[in-house]
């Protein structure tokens, strides 16, 4: 897997966290109806945990209660001459998202005028609020929750929709939305500035800033990514054919869950808190379920307010913003506490006296490389960092890690 500017990507977040779903703790699977037709292909969750979905070719959205219970709250009509291009359904549900009022938005593809994005209030009856192309595939949907604007992920047209108060426009268009020979963008996501899109044949999640601009791939390599979501620094993804769950941060994707959890053909994924939700759609084989985990992460927090100098012999490395040093050698490390250094965690503290640390990721702020890079190149950083603090007296002993967030000089 290659992974292109991760650090650019998830920069809003202080630090990465390598998630997990511990084995002691089994996933919880809810069942659904196959007879029925409940193949869920997307999630919005309720205030009260309680979980939307969206069944592909019904026109059913099903309500699953935390104690498991599942009750279809709204049908769109199914049309008698819908054809859904490449599916040849007449109808198909794809993403859908909560509104703060409790409002939910449906991407609906049936090949016909009635494709579009649909509004279902509590207790009400759905409403097409846009039409969209009849010949396009409708798939994931977004929320801006700074306008209300909502974003829908054309998966044969090669184009994300920006729908602002009833105006459709092409928020963006082009060959990183493409297919290859079946699905191009698919998932989507309004996170840290930006529009993020997954493209399934494509295997990449794609960054698009709502500011307007040009994309750039984020992640190659991951393979046929369907939904995703955001869990601080992390991405988790949905890997459709593959069945698979991944968790993907700078160091690359790990696979958190697999069909030995219940996987079967996971379509999309939402996080709450440490709580992950997987929608498997069973489209190949397996039985459709609602997968609940727990997430473990093991994480940096923000606890230590203060200036970090690190100096740090590297290998030689290319002019770029990011780098991952990982294979430097930290000669010297001076923290001087900030305005907190009370709260700072004890793992923090013993920053003060000079360890032996191992620096996990950091940011380069406004501090070029040497260049050209010289074999080794010796340097004190102002940075974020997230690092593995291993005391010289207890050498051996197990790791602590912290997190210290440089002041620029």
């Amino acid at each position: 897997m290659r992974i292109k500017q991760i650090g650019a990507v998830l920069a809003a977040a202080v630090v990465f966290a390598s998630l997990g779903v511990p084995a002691e703790a089994a996933s919880r699977i809810i069942p659904l109806d196959a007879a029925s037709g409940q193949q869920p292909e997307n999630i919005a969750l309720e205030p009260d945990g309680s979980a939307d979905l969206t069944f592909a070719y019904t026109g059913e959205i099903g309500l699953v209660t935390p104690d498991g219970q599942v009750r279809i709250v709204a049908r769109i009509p199914v049309p008698d001459d819908g054809d859904v291009p490449v599916v040849h359904k007449r109808l198909f549900l794809g993403g859908i998202v909560r509104a703060p009022g409790g409002d939910l938005y449906v991407a609906v593809s049936t090949g016909t005028a009635a494709t579009g994005l649909y509004r279902v209030r509590p207790g009400g009856t759905p409403v097409q609020v846009a039409a969209l192309p009849p010949a396009g595939f409708q798939n994931g949907v977004a929320r801006d929750p700074a306008t209300g604007d909502l974003f829908v992920a054309d998966s044969f047209g090669a184009t994300v929709w920006r729908v602002s108060r009833g105006r459709v426009t092409a928020f963006a268009t082009g060959e990183l939305l493409a297919p290859v020979s079946g699905f191009g963008a698919n998932g989507i996501k309004v996170h840290d500035g930006a529009v993020w899109v997954s493209n399934l044949d494509r295997g990449t999640l794609v960054r698009f800033p709502l500011t307007g601009g040009p994309g750039r791939v984020a992640v190659t390599g991951l393979g046929p990514v369907d939904d995703f979501a955001f869990h601080g620094g992390t991405v988790v993804a949905a890997i459709n054919q593959e069945n698979r769950v991944v968790a993907v941060d700078h160091d690359g994707a790990r696979t958190i869950l697999s069909t030995s959890d219940g996987l079967a053909n996971p379509t999309a994924v939402a996080v709450r808190g440490d709580r992950l939700y997987v929608t498997d759609g069973a489209y190949f084989g397996g039985s459709p379920n609602l997968l609940q985990a727990t997430l473990t992460a093991n994480t940096c927090n923000a606890e230590f307010d203060g200036s970090v100098t690190v100096t740090t012999s590297l290998p030689a490395v290319s002019g770029t913003e990011f780098a991952n040093t990982r294979y430097g050698t930290v000669s010297a490390v001076n923290a001087v506490p900030g305005s907190r250094p009370a709260s700072a965690s004890p793992s923090a503290r013993k920053l003060l006296p000079p360890p032996s640390i191992r620096i996990v990721w950091s940011r380069w702020l406004n501090r070029p490389f040497c260049s050209p890079p010289p074999t080794n190149c010796s340097v004190a950083l102002l940075v974020r960092l997230c690092v593995v603090v291993v005391p010289v007296q207890d050498s051996g002993a197990a790791s602590a890690q912290s997190c210290l967030r440089s002041a620029p000089s």
